[in-house]
C-alpha cells in the first residue's frame, strides 16, 4: 500500500532558475546555481525510477507499506529518507536510489566513483555510509518513542532495518575482486523484488511467525512514520550568499562637466504620435503572455517560460508560481 509519495521538487527548480537569470550574479555563481538544478533533477529521475520498480510489485499489497521521500528530524540529526518498505514481520528496507549517468565504479576500499555520459568520473560519497545514517537516525526515533513501533501480545516489535542501495538498470556496476561488507547492499532497480524474495526466504523460521502484525496495525504504524515527515523549504538565494530580492540598478550620478541648465542644449522635437490603437498593439501583444491565465497577475519572463516548457501541463498557459501549484494539483 502506498502511504506517502515524493515531495514536488517544482518549486525549488523553478527558484533556482529565477535565481540563475538574475544580473547581480557573477558567472562563477550561476554555474554553481545550475549544477544545482542538474543535481535535482537527475535525483528525481534516480528516485521515479527506483519508485516505478517499488510500486509496481508491493503498492498493490497490504501485507507492505510505501513511503517515498520521508525526512526525519530526531534529536539533532536528520535523515533524508527516498524509500521505506516495510513489511508485516516489521521489516523494514530503507532504499537509498542513486542514478548515475553511466554507472559507478567501487574500489577495493570501498571508495565510489561515478561516471557520466561525457566519460569523466568524480568521486562520490558512499552511499552504503549514507544508508547507515539513515538507518541510525531511525533507530532513535522508534527508541526516543517520536515514533513508537507496534506491540503484540503486550511484546513491542522492534523493526528489523535493511539497507539497500537502488541503481538505475541501465547503469552499469564495476566491483571490486576483494569482498567488501555491504557491498551486496548495491543492486539495479529491476533486482530489488528477486533480493527481498530471497531474504525473505533465507529467513523464514518458526520466530519470524511471533513477530507477524496485522495489516491494520501495519498501516497505522506506517501512516504514524510518515506522519513525522518534515520538509525543508531551502532558502536558495541565502544558500548562495544572495540577497532575497535583487538590488534596483541606480542612474549614475551626474558628471562634473555636464552643462549647467542654461548651457544644455534645446530639447530635440518629439516625433509625431502614433495613433493610440497602433502604439499599443505590439506592447499589447507581447505583455498579454506575461500575465497569469488565472489570477491576471503579471509575471516574470522566466515564469513564463517555465510553463511554455511545460506545455502539457498547463495546457500552454502562463501561470504565476502561486497559481501552479493548484492547476498542477487539479490535473
Amino acid at each position: 500500500m502506498l502511504i506517502k509519495q515524493a515531495d514536488d521538487k517544482t518549486r525549488d527548480v523553478q527558484a533556482l532558475t529565477e535565481l540563475a537569470s538574475r544580473t547581480d550574479i557573477t558567472a562563477e555563481i550561476r554555474q554553481r546555481i545550475e549544477q544545482e538544478i542538474r543535481n535535482i533533477r537527475a535525483g528525481q529521475k534516480g528516485e521515479v525510477e527506483a519508485a516505478y520498480e517499488i510500486d509496481f510489485h508491493y503498492a498493490s499489497s497490504k501485507n507492505w507499506m510505501i513511503i517515498h521521500d520521508l525526512r526525519l528530524e530526531c534529536e539533532g540529526r536528520v535523515a533524508q529518507i527516498d524509500h521505506l518498505l516495510i513489511n508485516r514481520f516489521m521489516e523494514i528496507y530503507v532504499c537509498e536510489s542513486k542514478r548515475f549517468g553511466e554507472g559507478i565504479a567501487i574500489n577495493e576500499h570501498g571508495e565510489f566513483t561515478a561516471f557520466y555520459a561525457n566519460k569523466k568520473a568524480y568521486g562520490v560519497p558512499s552511499p552504503i555510509e549514507q544508508n547507515k545514517r539513515h538507518m541510525a537516525v531511525l533507530e532513535v526515533v522508534f527508541k526516543s518513542g517520536q515514533v513508537p513501533p507496534p506491540k503484540r501480545l503486550g511484546f513491542t516489535i522492534n523493526p528489523v532495518l535493511s539497507g539497500l542501495v537502488l541503481v538505475s538498470k541501465n547503469a552499469r556496476i564495476t566491483r571490486p575482486t576483494a569482498k567488501l561488507d555491504g557491498l551486496e547492499q548495491v543492486i539495479k532497480n529491476d533486482q530489488l523484488k528477486a533480493r527481498i524474495a530471497n531474504n525473505i526466504e533465507k529467513e523464514s523460521n518458526v520466530l519470524n511467525a511471533a513477530r507477524v502484525i496485522g495489516q491494520d496495525t501495519l498501516e497505522d504504524f506506517a501512516r504514524r512514520l510518515a506522519a513525522a515527515h518534515q520538509p525543508v523549504s531551502f532558502e536558495w538565494a541565502a544558500k548562495f550568499g544572495l540577497p532575497k530580492i535583487a538590488p534596483i540598478a541606480t542612474s549614475k550620478p551626474a558628471s562634473p562637466l555636464a552643462p549647467t541648465p542654461e548651457e544644455a542644449p534645446p530639447p530635440a522635437v518629439a516625433s509625431p504620435a502614433l495613433p493610440e490603437a497602433s502604439a499599443t498593439a505590439g506592447a499589447k501583444g507581447k505583455s498579454s503572455k506575461l500575465i497569469c491565465h488565472q489570477c491576471n497577475a503579471s509575471v516574470s519572463y522566466t515564469v513564463a517560460k517555465f510553463c511554455w516548457g511545460n506545455k502539457a501541463r498547463f495546457n500552454g498557459n502562463v501561470y504565476c508560481m502561486d497559481c501552479q501549484k493548484s492547476v498542477t494539483a487539479s490535473a
